[in-house]
C-alpha cells in the first residue's frame, strides 16, 4: 500500500516551478558596488529582506528599493519573510537614517529612487516623519532624483498621510497585494477598504500626484476578482497598477496555489490598459518598484 503524502507536499510537487521563472544569479560588478554601498552605509533593501527575485538585474542598473525604518515589521502578513518585531524587539527609528538613505542615492547616481518601509505601527505617527525626511534628504543630495515612496497603509490615518505627501514626491503606492476575499488569510491586519482610502485620499490631498498600487496573483484569486479589483482602483482613479506571480519565499509563507501563465498576464495588462491605468507592468516577476522608473515617465 503506498504511503500517504501530506497534502500541502502533494501540492508542492505539482507546482514545479515553470521556466519562465527562472532568473540568472546575481554577481555582475554593478550588482556588488550596489551591494557595497547599500552595506556601508548600513542600509536595508526590500531586495534583500523580500528575497526578491529581481535582485540581480535591478542591482545591476544601480537600482534598489530601500527599507527603512529597520527590519522588524509590527504585521504578520501570511506572504512576507520580512522578520516580525515586537515590543521587546522593535528599536527606536534611526534618526540617521534619513541622511544615509540620500547619500546611498547620491552615491548610486540614481534619477528614480523608491522608498518603502516596514510597518511601525508602534510609531506615534506610524513613521510618516520618518519619511518626509527621508524624501529631503534625498532632494537635497539629489535635487534631479524622482522619488516614489511605497507606503504602508499608515493604520488608516490620512493625517500621517498628509505629513508624508508634504515632502515633493513623484508617485505614491500602496499595495492592495491581493483581492478581498483572500484578505483574512493573506493580510491579517490588513483592510481592503483601508487601503482604497489610502489611495485614494492621497489623490484628494495632492491631485498632482500620481498614484499607484499591485497586486500578487497565484494565491487562489480568480479572474474575475481580478478585474473586480481593477475596477475598483480606476473608480478612485489610481494611475500605475502592477501585478506579478506570488513567489513563496520559504516554507513558512503561504504556499503558491497557481502558477499564472504569460498569456494570462498580456490579458490583465491589455485589461487593465483598456480601463484607463496610465500605465500596467504585468508579468511573472513583476514585483511594485520592477521597473520602477518607466511608471512615472
Amino acid at each position: 500500500m503506498p504511503i500517504p503524502i501530506p497534502r500541502e507536499e502533494s501540492v508542492s510537487n505539482k507546482l514545479v516551478k515553470p521556466p519562465w521563472l527562472k532568473v540568472k544569479a546575481p554577481g555582475s560588478p554593478t550588482y556588488l558596488e550596489t551591494k557595497d554601498v547599500v552595506k556601508k552605509l548600513r542600509l536595508h533593501t526590500v531586495c534583500e529582506e523580500a528575497k526578491c527575485p529581481n535582485i540581480g538585474e535591478c542591482w545591476s542598473h544601480h537600482t534598489a528599493t530601500f527599507m527603512i525604518m529597520g527590519d522588524l515589521c509590527t504585521r504578520r502578513c501570511h506572504f512576507c519573510s520580512v522578520k516580525k518585531g515586537d515590543s521587546k524587539t522593535l528599536q527606536p527609528l534611526d534618526p540617521y537614517e534619513p541622511e544615509r538613505v540620500g547619500i546611498a542615492v547620491k552615491e548610486l547616481k540614481l534619477k528614480h529612487a523608491v522608498i518603502t518601509s516596514v510597518d511601525r505601527d508602534d510609531a506615534t505617527d506610524n513613521g510618516a516623519d520618518h519619511f518626509h525626511k527621508t524624501v529631503t534628504a534625498i532632494h537635497k543630495h539629489s535635487p534631479d532624483c524622482k522619488v516614489e515612496l511605497l507606503i504602508p497603509d499608515l493604520q488608516g490615518n490620512t493625517e500621517d498621510l498628509a505629513t508624508i505627501l508634504s515632502a515633493k514626491i513623484d508617485v505614491l503606492n500602496h499595495n492592495l497585494e491581493t483581492v478581498p476575499r483572500l484578505y483574512k488569510k493573506v493580510r491579517p491586519g490588513a483592510g481592503y477598504i483601508r487601503s482604497l482610502t489610502i489611495l485614494r485620499s492621497a489623490k484628494e490631498i495632492d491631485p498632482s500626484i500620481k498614484t499607484k498600487s499591485g497586486i500578487m496573483v497565484g494565491l487562489g484569486e480568480t479572474r474575475d476578482e481580478v478585474l473586480r479589483l481593477m475596477d475598483d482602483l480606476r473608480a478612485i482613479n489610481v494611475d500605475i497598477m502592477t501585478i506579478g506571480q506570488y513567489l513563496r519565499p520559504s516554507q513558512k509563507q503561504l504556499p503558491v496555489k497557481e502558477w499564472i501563465t504569460p498569456d494570462d498576464f498580456a490579458f490583465y495588462e491589455n485589461e487593465g490598459k483598456k480601463r484607463g491605468f496610465g500605465y500596467v507592468e504585468s508579468g511573472a516577476l513583476v514585483r511594485s518598484s520592477y521597473h520602477a522608473w518607466k511608471h512615472s515617465a
